[in-house]
């Protein structure tokens, strides 16, 4: 799973893995909020947000970057750094340092709140 790979010329939308995540999402939060999508395969409620996550993430233009993780074998390290006890657990990123986070498909409106919230615009 590259960045590079996944969404070559997106800059607001990145897959990330154990090999990338630092310099992806740690680093990226130095410069601009990144959500942090920590979801399954297999999860039906991730199913349920993954469209609202990318319409919104879309929608603000690269104000955040929204980072992908597939919480499968060595990407269980990061979920537990993050303590994702059920999927999708969804973690704001500023500075290198979680500031809010939600768990579960939420709506489009709450979904919105968040981002707005952590972006500073409420």
């Amino acid at each position: 799973m590259s960045s590079v790979s996944a969404y070559p010329a997106i800059s607001w939308l990145c897959e990330v893995d154990v090999d990338n995540f630092e310099q992806t999402v740690i680093k990226e939060s130095e410069r601009r909020l990144v959500i942090l999508d920590i979801s399954a395969e297999w999860c039906g409620p991730c199913k349920v947000l993954e469209p609202v996550m990318m319409r919104l993430a879309e929608a603000y233009g690269g104000r955040f970057m929204l980072a992908k993780l597939e919480a499968e074998d060595e990407n269980m390290k990061i979920a537990g750094r993050y303590g994702a006890r059920g999927f999708p657990t969804v973690v704001a990123i500023v500075e290198g340092k979680e500031i809010d986070r939600f768990q579960s498909a939420q709506t489009e409106s709450f979904v919105r709140a968040f981002i707005e919230r952590n972006l500073g615009i409420e």
